[in-house]
């Protein structure tokens, strides 16, 4: 039985009436839609710190020295120094928890993920530069981990971004626990070679050395390794340009196979996908219907033509 995805998220996007006015910003694509396939963990970071519900706004401030503070916005009640506390301790807590990623509230003083209002502590107009308190932290102790924001999601090529690699840290975290050691880290990296192709193609040959030579390193300096370039590869946005690419080296699989009339469908819609005239999904689904028909084991088994659930509909908008 598969696993599912475990992913940290603020609260009130889950519908908890936690905010400081005691609403909550429910988000209905990540429990309606996303949630048929994950496992919330959810985090309040003004609540689990103490404070009530409701309460006065909070906001982040420079000080006189430059310092970023979290403070009331009526009263000026400085609670900086308590919420680093706290947000230490949880992050430490949360290592536990194996998650795939985090979503963070927007805007929040404590949970944006960045362009969070400013303010000047002599007054004035506020920059848009600031973190949350708790998401800067977050993000530091977990610096590779996949994080988003729920506005930011609402982007089909960030959202589609952001989903593939929490499914691929599932499958990763699937792999490890079965305990296959270095074989099993072969094959969940053959089978997502064209995937990391479509990220990265510099990260794409270093792990294919680092792979190679695996088993001249002790396993968890080595899984270490993989893992760190596997985030890498994954964060950074894959690109017309890149997609096209790991089409034309799927299409190459076939030169013994297709008829002339097929390989020229084939290469009609990579191009119209270039041009932008149809989305990811129609070149990937003919390819995948080659794939079948030729019974080609080795695009079988490429997670690049089946990232995540068809469900989810992401590469129709990519």
């Amino acid at each position: 039985m598969e696993s599912r995805i475990r992913l940290g998220v603020s609260s009130c996007l889950l519908g908890a009436k936690v905010r400081f006015d005691g609403g909550h910003k429910r988000d209905r694509y990540l429990t309606d839609v996303l949630g048929d396939y994950v496992d919330y963990v959810p985090v309040c970071p003004e609540v689990e710190v103490g404070l009530p519900i409701p309460r006065p706004a909070l906001r982040l401030v420079r000080d006189s020295h430059q310092d970023v503070r979290l403070r009331f916005s009526k009263g000026g009640e400085d609670i900086t120094d308590k919420m680093q506390c706290w947000a230490h301790q949880r992050v430490q807590q949360l290592a536990s928890e194996q998650l795939d990623g985090f979503i963070f509230k927007a805007k929040s003083p404590s949970s944006g993920m960045e362009r969070v209002k400013i303010y000047p502590e002599a007054g004035g107009m506020p920059d848009h530069h600031g973190i949350g308190m708790f998401a800067r932290i977050f993000m530091e102790h977990f610096p590779l981990l996949p994080v988003e924001e729920e506005g930011r999601l609402h982007d089909p090529k960030l959202r589609e971004n952001f989903i593939t690699r929490i499914f691929t840290l599932k499958r990763l975290r699937e792999t490890l626990t079965a305990g296959s050691g270095y074989g099993g880290m072969v094959d969940f990296h053959s089978c997502h070679k064209l995937l990391i192709l479509a990220h990265s193609e510099k990260i794409y040959r270093e792990m294919g050395r680092l792979v190679a030579h695996g088993k001249s390193l002790p396993f968890e300096p080595f899984l270490d390794q993989y893992r760190t370039l596997l985030l890498k590869a994954l964060s950074l946005k894959t690109t017309e340009k890149k997609q096209v690419n790991v089409l034309h080296h799927i299409l190459g699989y076939f030169k013994k196979q297709l008829s002339g009339d097929e390989k020229s469908e084939v290469l009609e819609k990579i191009e119209d996908y270039r041009n932008g005239l149809v989305p990811l999904i129609v070149p990937i689904t003919l390819l995948n219907h080659y794939v079948r028909k030729y019974k080609q084991d080795y695009l079988q088994h490429q997670v690049y033509l089946n990232p995540h659930p068809k469900e989810l509909k992401l590469l129709n908008h990519v």
